[in-house]
C-alpha cells in the first residue's frame, strides 16, 4: 500500500508484552516499518498465552500476541550475544526510532539506551515507557499492568460502594501506548524541523493518573474522595446495567435530563412508580437510586437487550445492549465499519485482527498479521544490513539470530 503518511520511517521495537508492541504497530499502521527484535532465548511472555486453536503453545498463534504486533516485522536476535548486538546497533543506525519498554538501566547493560544510541545515531528518537518513569524513588518498582493501575489512583474508583476494590483489568498499558504515539509523532515534528532527536521517559503510571483529574481536582478543591460508585454517576438516575430476559444478558440506560425522565417513563408505558415523589426530579432519583433500579429491573427483564435498546433509542434515551465477544463479531454496526477483518496467516486459513477506530477522508492506513519469530531475517539482515544468505544461515546455526 502506497502514500501511508509515515511511510519512509523505520523504528525498532526492544520492548515486549503489551505497551512498546501497541505503539510499534500503531505506527506499523500507517505506513512506518517497525521491526522487532526478538530472542527464542527469552522469548517475549505473550507469545506463550493462550494460543488461537487448541491447548498447546505455539508462538506463533497466542491470541493476545496477534492483536498487539499486528504489521510488525520480526528478526531474531539473542541479544547476550556480542554479534547479535552489533547488528541490531547497525539496524538502530539506519533507523528513526526505537521503542522499549524494560525497567531504568536494562538497556544500557546492553549498550542501547538513548545515551549510547545517539553515538551511533545522533537524530535518534527514543521512547521508554517504564512503568513509574525513569527517576524518582519508586524508579525500580516491580509491577505489572494490574498492580501498577493500584499507584494511578484509579483502582480506588473501581468496585461497588460498600464493598471490595477491583482489581480490575490493565489500563496503564494501552493508555501508555495511545498516549505514546502522539510523543513519537511530536518528536517526528521536531526532528524535521530541526534536526535533533529526542528522548522521551513516559510513565504509564503518570499516563493513566491523566484520566482522573477532575477526580483529584475535586479533592483538591473540596477534600472530598470520589471513591467507588460501582455503575452509578453523580449527575444521572438512572445509570446502571439492568437485568434482561435470558442469562446473563444486560442492557445498559442513562438518563440526564428532565426531558430524558419524561421519555423514558412514556416509552415503559408511565406505570404507577414513575409519578411518585421519591423519583419526582433527578435529586431525588438520585437520593432513591436502589429502589429507582429495582423498578427498572423489573422492566427490563421483559425484553431482550436490544428490545430494550430498541424501545428506549425511538424514545431518544441512551441505552445499549451488553454484547459479548461473539456478539461484536455479529452485530450489524460493527460489520459495516469492519471492526474486524479477517487476515491470511501462515499457519491458519485466517484470523479476525481488529482495525483502528479512526476512518480519515483520505488518508490510508493498513491492517495485518503479526509476525513469526523471527519471521523477516532474509530481510532484515539481508536487504537492510547486506548480509549474504550463507552468513544469515550460519548465525542461525549458532543460534545467534535465535
Amino acid at each position: 500500500m502506497s502514500g501511508l503518511p509515515l511511510e519512509g520511517y523505520r523504528g525498532v521495537l526492544l520492548g515486549r508484552v503489551w505497551v512498546a508492541p501497541v505503539l510499534s504497530h500503531l505506527l506499523a499502521n500507517f505506513g512506518a516499518e517497525v521491526i522487532r527484535v526478538e530472542s527464542m532465548a527469552s522469548l517475549c511472555p505473550v507469545r506463550r498465552f493462550r494460543p488461537i486453536h487448541g491447548d498447546n503453545p505455539d508462538p506463533d498463534l497466542a491470541m493476545n500476541f496477534q492483536s498487539w504486533n499486528q504489521c510488525l516485522l520480526s528478526a531474531a536476535a539473542d541479544l547476550t550475544k556480542p554479534e547479535a548486538l552489533l547488528l541490531v546497533k547497525k539496524l538502530i543506525a539506519g533507523s528513526d526510532i526505537v521503542i522499549e519498554n524494560y525497567p531504568p538501566g536494562k538497556m544500557a547493560k546492553y549498550g542501547l539506551d538513548y545515551k549510547s544510541l545517539c553515538q551511533i545515531k545522533p537524530d535518534i528518537i527514543y521512547i521508554s515507557l517504564s512503568a513509574v518513569g525513569q527517576n524518582g524513588p519508586n524508579r525500580d518498582l516491580k509491577t505489572y499492568g494490574p498492580s501498577l493501575g493500584a499507584l494511578t489512583g484509579l483502582d480506588s474508583m473501581l468496585g461497588y460502594p460498600d464493598g471490595e476494590a477491583a482489581f480490575e483489568y490493565c489500563y496503564t498499558d494501552p493508555v501508555g501506548s495511545v498516549n505514546g504515539i502522539f510523543y513519537v509523532l511530536a518528536a517526528l515534528r521536531h526532528r524535521k524541523k530541526t534536526g535533533e532527536g529526542q528522548y522521551i521517559d513516559l510513565a504509564q503510571a503518570e499516563s493513566t493518573t491523566c484520566l482522573m483529574g477532575d477526580a483529584i481536582m475535586e479533592y483538591f478543591m473540596t477534600g472530598r474522595e470520589r471513591g467507588m460508585k460501582g455503575n452509578r454517576n453523580p449527575y444521572m438516575a438512572p445509570h446502571n446495567l439492568y437485568p434482561c430476559k435470558g442469562e446473563d444478558r444486560w442492557a445498559s440506560i442513562a438518563v440526564k435530563t428532565e426531558n430524558e425522565w419524561r421519555s423514558f417513563c412514556d416509552a415503559i408505558g408511565n406505570p404507577p412508580w414513575t409519578k411518585e415523589n421519591r423519583f419526582s426530579d433527578k435529586q431525588n432519583r438520585i437520593r432513591n437510586q436502589e429502589k429507582l433500579d429495582e423498578f427498572v429491573g423489573r422492566w427490563t427483564r421483559n425484553y431482550t437487550p436490544y428490545e430494550v435498546v430498541d424501545i428506549l433509542q425511538k424514545a431518544g434515551v441512551a441505552a445499549s445492549a451488553l454484547l459479548e465477544e461473539q456478539e461484536i463479531l455479529s452485530d450489524p454496526h460493527c460489520i459495516h465499519r469492519k471492526i474486524f477483518v479477517e487476515v491470511d496467516h501462515p499457519k491458519l486459513n485466517g484470523i479476525p485482527i481488529y482495525t483502528q477506530p479512526w476512518r480519515f477522508s483520505d488518508t490510508q492506513y493498513k491492517t495485518g498479521r503479526a509476525p513469526m519469530v523471527g519471521e523477516h531475517n532474509d530481510y532484515v539482515y539481508g536487504e537492510i544490513l547486506g548480509l549474504s544468505k550463507e552468513e544469515i544461515q550460519k548465525l542461525q546455526d549458532e543460534k545467534i539470530l535465535h
